[in-house]
């Protein structure tokens, strides 16, 4: 009876882990495989050092995924980084930089850093490398800029399709996997961009890409009128190309980011 009892509780966490997971499984793949195909060959080799066998990919998802161990729930607030409305660009810039709290801001910038070390042993520079890819992933997907007050749309009641959701669920993966893709074949979709589009963006400073998310989630925020509003087949056209820009916008990030801690 006690076997059973935990073998239950255990599929009651995992259901419950996967369904706060930043842009889902499929989501952080996309962003990862996308990142591969613009790094540089030395970023590459670095990358192959330190994961293995394992591709930026499927590293994408290991900081979801070691949830299960409550050793790294230390890790939860490095997912995110919650705003008040009503901020312009400067205003935001000015909390993430002065913001003593862990949030994805500081912590990004902390993991860059480190792995820059020389000294760092290899199973840090793993650990770190994963937790990276994962994290700058998170902050494309609006609502890891979102409100405390609600969780970053965790509150935020409504239906997709018949199925009670929320606005976090929606855009972590009900929206991604709507589109009926696996993660090769979603990269494979969205993936073209032109060398100065790239440049463009990698020249981007990273308050900006918080900015951007925080800027479409109170989009998003401000098209709930009432709890449990229903959404399905108009809200994907009318969201679809946001989805999309900010997966892709999230791997050409990543890419730049990992060419220039691994550029020396």
């Amino acid at each position: 009876m006690i076997f059973f009892r935990k073998i239950i509780l255990a599929i009651i966490f995992f259901s419950v882990s996967l369904s706060a997971m930043a842009w889902g499984i499929t989501g952080h793949r996309i962003v990862g495989a996308i990142a591969e195909s613009y790094l540089s060959a030395k970023a590459k080799k670095e990358i192959q050092r330190i994961l293995g066998t394992e591709s930026v990919a499927m590293a994408s998802n290991w900081a979801d995924f070691i949830k299960s161990d409550s050793a790294y729930d230390y890790l939860y607030n490095w997912h995110f980084a919650n705003m008040p409305d009503g901020l312009n660009f400067e205003q935001v810039k000015e909390k993430l930089e002065n913001d003593t709290a862990a949030n994805a801001y500081n912590k990004i910038n902390f993991i860059s850093r480190e792995l820059k070390n020389k000294q760092l042993t290899i199973d840090k520079q793993r650990m770190y490398l994963r937790l990276l890819i994962h994290f700058v992933g998170d902050i494309h997907q609006p609502m890891h800029v979102g409100r405390l007050e609600d969780l970053g749309g965790n509150r935020i009641r409504v239906m997709w399709f018949r199925d009670s959701s929320n606005l976090h669920r929606l855009w972590d993966e009900q929206l991604v996997d709507f589109q009926k893709l696996s993660y090769t074949e979603y990269v494979k979709t969205i993936n073209y961009t032109t060398s100065s589009q790239r440049l463009a963006w990698q020249k981007q400073p990273m308050a900006q890409w918080f900015f951007e998310s925080y800027q479409l989630s109170r989009q998003l925020y401000n098209e709930i009128k009432q709890p449990y509003q229903r959404l399905s087949y108009r809200y994907d056209y009318d969201h679809v190309a946001i989805l999309n820009r900010q997966l892709l916008k999230g791997g050409v990030h990543l890419a730049g980011m990992l060419n220039e801690i691994f550029a020396n």
